[in-house]
């Protein structure tokens, strides 16, 4: 696939050519971004199952489990609110909401800002601290620190 590399078994580099920090498509190094782990995973399981060679990752599946075209900005959207349902989350959630989510959990896993913004591709600090949704500060170890300090631990 153009934009897909295979690294090794459940490693793959994806090149995002467009997106919102380069619309012009200007090939750059960090327009590659590693989809490892379970992700890495769960994508070699998708291209194996769907039979995708070429085109986009992710797409319509019809009646008969045939591949439309690719998924529209309201069918992440609509998958995005329809999962956040099923799993009891209350809210407004839109495709947006990954992006804030990843930037949210990266920050409670003490993931460093350079590398968060390095998958993100924002360029300020400022832009993507604004993204860090703050009512999940209550799992992050700087929540207790004043506690630690009054117990003496």
């Amino acid at each position: 696939m153009k934009f897909l590399k295979r690294l090794a078994p459940g490693e793959f580099s994806y090149e995002l050519v467009f997106s919102k920090t380069n619309q012009s498509g200007v090939d750059r190094p960090e327009n590659h971004k590693p989809v490892l782990g379970a992700a890495g995973a769960a994508l070699e399981d998708w291209l194996l199952i769907s039979g995708i060679r070429e085109g986009a990752l992710f797409r319509r599946v019809l009646k008969g489990g045939h591949l439309g075209g690719p998924l529209s900005a309201a069918s992440v959207r609509d998958i995005v609110q329809a999962r956040c349902l099923l799993a009891g989350v209350d809210g407004e959630f839109s495709a947006h909401s990954l992006r804030a989510g990843f930037v949210t959990e990266a920050a409670l896993r003490k993931v460093s800002l350079a590398d968060t913004m390095a998958m993100t591709g924002h360029q300020s600090v400022a832009v993507v601290l604004g993204y860090q949704r703050h009512g999940e500060t209550s799992r992050s170890a700087a929540s207790n620190l004043l506690g630690e300090i009054s117990t003496g631990s």
